[in-house]
């Protein structure tokens, strides 16, 4: 119902084209305030109805609008859970959208697209260079007229730990609940090397979330790699899955990946069950995981690891999305296990 700009500009969907299952999309527009990075990263978005006359204080511009500015094909009068129920069966697909192809070219030119897997789309989206997140860090809030307020953010606490995070396709309110939760944050290209990393000093290194397929990405791994036990390293999503292969596991890619905001996550350690927002479409292999390293959270619909943690060094990720945007906030705390790991590793 809610999130759409959030997923349309989200960078791990790139090279994918986006179905909804929410029969009217684009009620509420889009706003600059919304998006997770500076542009849309879809191939095409397929959705049931578009909202004609879009309503909401915030909007700026309608959905339709801001996909024609950018160049995104939209398709519409799709019976999109219909959709849902045959990739749910079958698997997740190559396909094509196009307004110049008849029925027999447009399935030959989906069929002759690359695969997910083996493909490296991080160095699409990685920022050419590094820089320090300075912006939409606070938490925005609706003012409060009662008492004159116009502020529409919280006050940010103090820097507390310096960190580098990898850029592999960073969402924005990834770098907003780390500062929220006391970092400094310096953005770094996927490609920066660990001696490079090392050099700047940080206080722990976070690995992003990004697109494709993590075994692609071996000039990733070997830097990560270098990197265990001399730093406090926390990654989510895609970095879940680069920390696998930096242990000395794999990957493989699900039938169809976990996408949306209401995938159950169970914790093993205490039995709590969180409701997770998800966009994923590897799996880490337990199995070839080495005995130091600890499998932490599940996922219940399929059993497929959802967090790790090393048993000796300060390492740990998780496969979900703890800042959400979209989706709930049950696993947010992760930011602060983060801090406490690095309070605990200066002692």
């Amino acid at each position: 119902m809610t999130g759409y700009q959030e997923v349309i500009t989200d960078p791990s969907y790139r090279g994918q084209i986006v179905a909804m299952t929410y029969p009217q999309i684009g009620n509420y527009g889009v706003n600059p305030e919304d998006s997770e990075s500076a542009a849309p990263h879809i191939r095409a978005f397929v959705i049931g109805e578009l909202c004609a006359l879009p309503s909401n204080w915030r909007s700026t511009q309608s959905l339709g609008d801001y996909l024609g500015a950018h160049q995104i094909l939209g398709i519409e009068g799709i019976d999109t859970r219909a959709l849902t129920k045959h990739l749910r069966s079958l698997g997740a697909m190559r396909a094509c959208v196009t307004t110049e192809l008849d029925r027999a070219a447009a399935i030959t030119a989906a069929q002759a697209s690359p695969s997910m897997a083996g493909m490296d789309y991080v160095q699409e989206v990685s920022t050419p260079l590094g820089y320090h997140w300075q912006e939409e860090s606070r938490r925005w809030r609706q003012p409060n007229a009662s008492t004159g307020e116009t502020s529409n953010y919280d006050e940010l606490p103090p820097v507390r730990h310096r960190i580098v995070a990898y850029d592999f396709g960073l969402k924005f309110n990834i770098l907003r609940r780390l500062r929220q939760a006391g970092f400094a944050v310096e953005v770094v290209n996927a490609r920066c090397s660990g001696a490079e990393v090392l050099a700047k000093n940080p206080d722990g290194v976070f690995l992003s979330n990004g697109p494709g397929d993590p075994a692609a990405l071996d000039y990733i791994h070997h830097e990560i790699r270098h990197l265990l036990g001399k730093l406090p390293i926390f990654g989510i999503c895609l970095g879940n899955q680069i920390l696998a292969h930096a242990f000395g596991g794999s990957t493989y890619k699900l039938k169809f990946g976990h996408r949306g905001g209401n995938q159950p996550v169970k914790d093993l350690r205490s039995g709590k069950v969180a409701i997770t927002a998800q966009n994923h479409g590897f799996a880490v292999d337990p199995a070839s995981l080495p005995p130091e390293i600890e499998v932490t959270h599940v996922n219940l619909n399929d059993g497929t690891v959802e967090g790790m943690r090393h048993r000796a060094l300060p390492v740990f990720s998780v496969q979900y999305h703890p800042e959400a945007a979209p989706g709930p906030h049950d696993a947010a705390y992760f930011f602060q296990e983060f801090a406490d790991m690095i309070d605990t590793n200066k002692r």
